[in-house]
């Protein structure tokens, strides 16, 4: 059974669906950070490759309360490339990507995976235009740039579109609506068109929870 690193206030339908289909769900919660993201798996780990299965597990000694302190490990990796803040970025995660040969991206956003819809090794969906530019130098990397807004994330007035998801399987998840953001349509036509389905849950609007994290 494989693990899916979730946030404890993940949306129960999400939660039972995860359940339904095999997988362990393991609830993630600290005190290291703010209140808000205290319980954000993206803040406590970084994936790896998609597809891999691989995490590198943070030490939350390293995290500070607050931004930039709390993003060391937020990072969006690819199949070629390391994409954040590289000015922060906790020195697990870039050895990980010197192991793996990969290519390091500075973006100015530091929150780089909650802002990232992970699609597959070399898709991404983002609302960060920074992010976008960043990554439009990059040909071999597919960009989806979408509108902002439409996620809930208590205690901010907006969250972010990756971290209301993440890739199970063949799936992208979503936690809560996606049908009510202004770019559903291209969205799901975007992940469809890289042979993957999409699937969220009309009961609640989307939530920032901090990504949807599956490990071997």
């Amino acid at each position: 059974m494989a693990d899916i690193y979730i946030s404890a206030r993940a949306g129960a339908p999400l939660c039972d669906y995860l359940e339904s289909i095999g997988y362990k769900l393991i609830n993630i919660s600290g005190s290291a950070v703010y209140d808000a993201v205290s319980d954000h798996p993206d803040i406590y780990m970084c994936a790896g490759r998609p597809g891999s299965g691989e995490i590198i597990f943070g030490d939350e000694k390293k995290l500070g309360r607050d931004y930039p302190e709390n993003i060391i490990y937020n990072a969006v990796i690819l199949d070629r490339y390391l994409i954040h803040n590289l000015r922060y970025t906790d020195e697990e995660v870039l050895k990980y990507a010197e192991a793996n040969g990969l290519i390091t991206i500075n973006v100015k956003q530091g929150y780089t995976r909650c802002s990232c819809v992970v699609v597959d090794g070399n898709s991404v969906i983002t609302a960060d235009r920074g992010i976008a530019e960043a990554l439009s130098r990059y040909p071999d990397i597919d960009i989806l740039t979408v509108d902002s807004g439409g996620v809930l994330l208590p205690g901010h007035d907006e969250g972010f579109l990756g971290g209301a998801s993440g890739r199970v399987g063949s799936e992208i998840v979503f936690n809560g609506d996606l049908s009510k953001h202004p770019d559903f349509d291209r969205i799901c036509g975007f992940i469809r068109t890289r042979g993957l389905e999409v699937r969220y849950f009309r009961e609640y609007p989307l939530d920032d929870i901090g990504s949807i994290i599956e490990g071997r």
